[in-house]
């Protein structure tokens, strides 16, 4: 009982950290190109459709973020959108939060298999472990998306997100951990396999929103993503030892 307290604690106190700085990140970094992506999206009705423009590329198509990436409503006039300001931004950092104290569970929980996080230092390699299973690897194959953007069945997507970040998570464990070359060589075909197999894609990639506003969308969602990561391990590694001890009764030992 006293290790799922600690768990649960040090998972809190840094998805709230973690969540609070972050949240500033999008509100200057992401949540504008999500606006801007957004005029483009409420223009399309207006723009001549092109002859080779698809269903899909007319129409909004559900899509995934990186992780800790601000979520964002498509504006087609049917469903609710937070009133742009004090309303979006604070729905910002609640998400936000809450997306750190589930990851920040998981991160914890799993480096307990491993005696726990020591300090700041060891929990910052496991954030960087982290950043690596759910934001690089699976955006290799389906990249941060704006409103407005093709996209393929969501279904399938899902299954390619969640096996590519399943594959890697079991690759790279295999590689830090197993003792063999066998082992070794097994992590790198599971980290490779997911993008031999390929990401689900649309009919066809035709948008509306500019490759540049796309790219910078892109760009801003990784680095916003690394310094989530980062900050969750880090902050995690620090309190894990503290709140440990607390648990059992005894001062917290200072780490180096």
């Amino acid at each position: 009982m006293s290790l799922f307290r600690t768990i649960l604690f040090v998972a809190a106190l840094a998805a709230i950290g973690t969540g609070a700085l972050t949240s500033v990140l999008h509100m200057f970094g992401t949540v504008p190109l999500i606006l801007k992506a957004e005029t483009f999206e409420g223009g399309e009705a207006e723009a001549p459709a092109s002859a080779a423009q698809t269903p899909a590329a007319q129409t909004p198509a559900a899509h995934e973020h990186a992780p800790g990436t601000a979520a964002h409503d498509h504006g087609d006039g049917e469903e609710w959108a937070p009133a742009d300001g004090f309303e979006r931004n604070g729905l910002t950092v609640v998400f936000t939060i809450l997306t750190a104290f589930g990851f920040g569970l998981l991160l914890v929980a799993v480096s307990e298999l491993k005696g726990g996080l020591a300090d700041w230092r060891e929990g910052i390699l496991w954030g960087l472990a982290g950043f690596a299973v759910f934001t690089l690897a699976p955006g290799l194959g389906l990249p941060p998306e704006l409103p407005a953007m093709p996209a393929a069945d969501l279904a399938a997507r899902q299954v390619w997100w969640i096996g590519t970040a399943a594959a890697t998570a079991g690759g790279l464990a295999l590689l830090v951990f197993g003792r063999t070359p066998v082992l070794a060589v097994l992590g790198v075909v599971l980290i490779v396999a997911p993008h031999l197999i390929g990401a689900p894609q649309p009919d066809s990639h035709e948008s509306p929103i500019p490759e540049s506003l796309h790219h910078s969308f892109v760009v801003a969602s990784i680095v916003t993503s690394f310094v989530f990561w980062v900050l969750l391990g880090g902050l995690s590694g620090w309190l894990r030892p503290r709140i440990a001890a607390q648990q059992a009764g005894h001062p917290a030992a200072q780490p180096a």
